[in-house]
């Protein structure tokens, strides 16, 4: 009898804990497909690759095979859920997962495959699309980034001189860039650290834009260029960026910055201290 309590509470709690993460995402709509596995280390995996927090939430049932998708319509869609856990090695009847990462799953987490076409590493659309599609998709992802990356460096540069009213310009411009990305066009892995950083990326610029004290805008920067570090990582540019570091900056506390040029000018004191600092890092 106890133990049977037991499992009630902990179903009871379950189905709450999804509930509730369900009433975080707006705009929410909820569809089910068919995604293959076998056990409880499957449907963990299932659920935490294919969820993203206030954005979209999985729920996979281990005897049916279904899995419950609830996700936001106007920041994804089932297909970029499905290629994310088809990335992790589980089939659906969308996605086929690549060969070598279903062949490194557990044994017993082995499931009978089915033949489809195999979702590709850079979790393109496994639709027919034409060779010039892809070239434009391509382009898109490409220039809409650079175009955050461009301001950015705006705004750093401004601050190199003590400009404060061309920040704020600039800033008001970046905020334009991140408003114009289609997250739908960007490669998974650009895709899911987009999601990360946005809230505070569009923050950041916001703040920015909306004061033309250096001082302020300089303690901005700090959280800004952190965040922009994060894409420059997983975002492929055509030439090389340097990711700075002052010691005495923020406090003492030391702050970061990118530059597209290896000489450092340190947008944190200007002509005060322009060469305060050195390249600890430089992004390929």
């Amino acid at each position: 009898m106890k133990k049977s309590i037991v499992k009630i509470v902990v179903a009871c709690s379950m189905l709450l804990s999804v509930t509730v993460n369900n009433a975080q995402i707006k705009n929410a709509k909820t569809t089910t497909v068919k995604v293959y596995g076998n056990c409880g280390m499957c449907e963990k995996t299932i659920e935490k690759t294919g969820s993203i927090k206030k954005i979209a939430a999985v729920d996979w049932n281990q005897t049916t095979q279904l899995a419950s998708l609830t996700y936001d319509t106007k920041k994804t869609n089932p297909e970029e859920i499905l290629k994310r856990i088809a990335l992790a090695g589980y089939d659906s009847d969308e996605f086929l997962a690549p060969d070598d990462v279903y062949n490194n799953l557990h044994g017993c987490c082995q499931y009978d495959r089915t033949a489809k076409v195999p979702v590709k590493g850079n979790m393109s659309s496994v639709s027919n699309t034409s060779e010039k599609e892809t070239t434009n998709n391509s382009e898109v992802k490409e220039n809409q980034l650079n175009a955050v990356f461009v301001n950015y460096f705006g705004i750093k540069d401004a601050l190199v001189k003590n400009d404060g009213a061309v920040a704020s310009t600039e800033a008001t411009e970046l905020l334009s860039s991140i408003n114009a990305v289609k997250m739908d066009t960007l490669e998974m892995d650009v895709h899911m650290v987009w999601m990360k950083v946005l809230s505070t990326l569009k923050s950041d610029a916001e703040i920015i834009s909306k004061t033309k004290e250096v001082t302020k805008q300089r303690k901005q920067l700090i959280s800004l260029s952190n965040t922009i570090y994060k894409l420059l990582k997983i975002s492929k540019t055509e030439s090389p960026t340097y990711y700075q570091f002052c010691p005495m900056a923020n406090d003492g506390k030391g702050a970061h910055w990118l530059s597209k040029e290896n000489t450092v000018k340190n947008p944190y004191y200007g002509s005060k201290m322009l060469n305060c600092g050195k390249t600890v890092e430089t992004i390929k």
